[in-house]
């Protein structure tokens, strides 16, 4: 069908002749990714983006971006929504997903209007504001105004920013409410409608806030949902909001192929132990790890930064604009590690990460996909570890059968070829100034320690902002976290007894 429809599209287009290849001299395009990719995004038809017949200047938003080829979400998704149809999506984490709507969502645009044109809601701020970015990259020459709004920013500057023509309103649920019911949004001449995570968007926190945002919408609006997993609310909402809507659904499989997962038994108070041993033996481009509380959060940044590596952390109680100055620099490779909670498990795209850690193991299948999606993004390879513990060993067991997958005891020496690039200097970063990530543009050799902080010299703690800031030289002593036990035990690794990943590795 997406063939047809893609046929149907070359006597409608309104973007032009895209035929004439000297156009394409003009483009501007990075360092091309040359990393090995899998099938869970090479295993395409065959057709390129000029087959759609975008806008010329669409389409050099997308060559500057990097793009290539189309994935094959985005050959599925991108003729249909062309047509207005309403689409409901699955697609594995890491596939193309967020590109697979918005490019069609910014080729519906009239530019010449000043009316809202588009909502798109995602469930956290974070995936707010790489959503917006990549909206606002693909769409640099279509004259778009993009503006993204969530909770915990000044509800006065984004009123004052609803005066100026948006074009499309990227945000969360919550803001996006309080903004439609001031009158400040405009959403009645507002025809798509586009939900990314959309498990999350409808789940029971969610949906009262989605169905009230409805009612704002035109009748005859383009719903499209996007998402991995599609749990049964998700139908319900199909037969009570969508019109005959094209379902596409490319999970064969869960687990991404590019991303191999262990597991190592350790007991609680040897898991930072096992840390410091897979900080020393593994060629860490940048990592994230996971933890279930935000206080383990706070606690085990500090641990790690204590073994001299480099370190943020992020978590839900952090100040909003704190949260976001660790997401852009993290994504920008001023740290090499960043530790969270599961605020950061959904959609967030960081092309450099070949290494996921759930420090501790997560209590269900979906939380555990979404975690490990964070490594092996777009087709590219990538490590998962999974650290257990004896009360751990029946949710391992239940999320294998749930996703039809295994994970397999780690091993006494890691095949590099499993997640390491012979040129790690050429993955793409979504960088603004190249001085940032000079640091950090080759991964870690074993046992190598490196401490990228722009102050150089000492680390201070710099609690509730989610990062350890270096200090000019001989300018006192790195400070704890004030009133917080020593809970993960010993940092140095002379526990007693053994751990298993210790061992292996």
């Amino acid at each position: 069908m997406a063939d047809a429809l893609a046929s149907q599209l070359n006597n409608t287009s309104l973007g032009g002749a895209n035929t004439d290849a000297k156009w394409k001299e003009q483009i501007n395009a990075p360092i091309k990714d040359g990393r090995p990719q899998t099938e869970d995004v090479t295993a395409t038809k065959g057709l390129e983006f000029e087959d759609f017949y975008i806008k010329r200047e669409l389409m050099m938003g997308i060559f500057e971006a990097g793009f290539e080829k189309p994935s094959p979400i985005q050959e599925e998704t991108i003729p249909v929504a062309l047509t207005g149809r309403d689409i409901l999506a699955r697609a594995k984490n890491g596939t193309g997903k967020t590109a697979a709507f918005v490019i069609p969502t910014l080729e519906r645009i009239n530019p010449k209007s000043t009316k809202t044109q588009a909502l798109i809601l995602v469930p956290t701020r974070e995936l707010a504001l790489q959503t917006s970015h990549v909206c606002k990259t693909l769409g640099k020459h279509l004259g778009i105004n993009v503006m993204v709004t969530t909770g915990g920013t000044g509800l006065m500057d984004d009123i004052i920013r609803l005066n100026d023509a948006v074009h499309i309103l990227v945000g969360t649920p919550g803001r996006v409410l309080d903004l439609a019911s001031k009158g400040v949004a405009e959403l009645t001449e507002c025809p798509t409608f586009v939900m990314d995570e959309a498990d999350k968007l409808l789940s029971p926190e969610f949906t009262p806030v989605i169905e009230q945002l409805l009612s704002f919408h035109p009748k005859d609006r383009q719903v499209m949902l996007f998402s991995a997993t599609f749990p049964m609310i998700v139908k319900s909402f199909k037969d009570r909001h969508m019109r005959n809507p094209y379902e596409i659904n490319l999970m064969d499989e869960l687990t991404l192929r590019g991303i191999t997962q262990y597991y190592a038994f350790v007991e609680e108070k040897q898991k930072v132990h096992c840390l410091n041993t897979l900080f020393s033996k593994l060629q860490i481009n940048q990592s994230i790890i996971f933890c279930n509380s935000t206080n383990r959060v706070e606690l085990l940044a500090k641990k790690i930064t204590e073994l001299g590596y480099s370190c943020f952390y992020s978590h839900a109680r952090m100040l909003q604009q704190h949260r976001n100055r660790v997401f852009h620099d993290f994504r920008n490779g001023v740290c090499r590690n960043l530790v969270c909670s599961d605020l950061l498990t959904r959609g967030i795209d960081i092309q450099a990460v070949n290494v996921v850690i759930n420090f501790d193991f997560p209590k269900n299948a979906e939380t555990y996909l979404h975690r490990i999606g964070r490594s092996g993004r777009f087709g590219h390879l990538g490590l998962a570890i999974n650290l257990i513990n004896w009360e751990d060993r029946f949710n391992l067991y239940k999320i294998e059968q749930e996703l039809g997958t295994e994970i397999q005891p780690i091993p006494q020496n890691i095949d590099k070829k499993l997640y390491v690039y012979e040129s790690p200097d050429t993955i793409p970063r979504p960088i603004s100034n190249p001085a940032l990530t000079q640091q950090t543009n080759t991964s870690a050799g074993p046992g190598e320690r490196r401490n990228h902080h722009p102050g150089g010299g000492n680390q201070q703690f710099n609690r509730g902002r989610g990062s350890y800031r270096g200090r000019g030289q001989g300018q006192g002593q790195r400070r704890g976290a004030h009133g917080q036990g020593d809970r993960f035990g010993p940092s140095q690794g002379h526990q007693g007894g053994n751990s298993q990943a210790a061992q292996a590795l």
